[in-house]
């Protein structure tokens, strides 16, 4: 008797692109580009949320853990920081300076995660990178209340949305046609 294994998909461009594009509007909005709405709290919900837990969840089931633990963590991130916008009691509303906090720790998350991404390819590294640097500007736009370094984070920002989706888009149509079409 025979078993046969069937290969998995491969999750990643999921959870990149639920990262990129959810990334990319927020950083709109940090960038003063656009006021934050329920377009943005939508796609933190569903792709940036539901679509990298999904992604999370198969790279887990596949081993890897770096990638597993990545989605997992950024697709809770975005639940969370839907509910901070959006489920406060009254009274219980986020203040910068506790914002701030909760920006940093994501920054300290994401540099140790970014010690990880030197085994990887170069995209992912500036995926990482930049997201560290975003996250800790960003916490800094918070406690201080300057608005200018938020405005430069969005920018950052961008760039990191930017390069998750490359990622995405470069690993699918890579692999559609069995060539490194998109450098990675």
């Amino acid at each position: 008797m025979s078993l046969e294994v069937k290969k998995l998909a491969n999750p990643g461009p999921l959870g990149l692109l639920g990262f990129g594009m959810t990334t990319i509007l927020l950083n709109l909005h940090n960038a003063d580009l656009i006021p934050l709405s329920i377009v943005i709290i939508a796609m933190g919900f569903a792709l940036g949320g539901l679509a990298q837990i999904i992604a999370g969840i198969f790279e887990m089931k596949q081993g890897n853990t770096f990638a597993g633990t990545a989605f997992l963590a950024y697709g809770t991130f975005w639940w969370s920081l839907v509910a901070i916008w959006t489920m406060a009691p009254e009274g219980f509303e986020a203040d910068k300076i506790s914002m701030g906090y909760y920006l940093a720790v994501w920054g300290l998350f994401t540099a140790f995660m970014f010690i990880g991404t030197l085994k990887h390819n170069r995209i992912t590294q500036i995926v990482f990178g930049s997201l560290t640097v975003l996250f800790f500007l960003l916490a800094l736009g918070d406690f201080t209340g300057n608005g200018t370094i938020t405005i430069i984070a969005g920018i950052v920002g961008l760039f990191c949305g930017l390069s998750a989706f490359y990622s995405a888009v470069g690993q699918i149509v890579n692999q559609e046609f069995n060539k490194n079409i998109f450098p990675l």
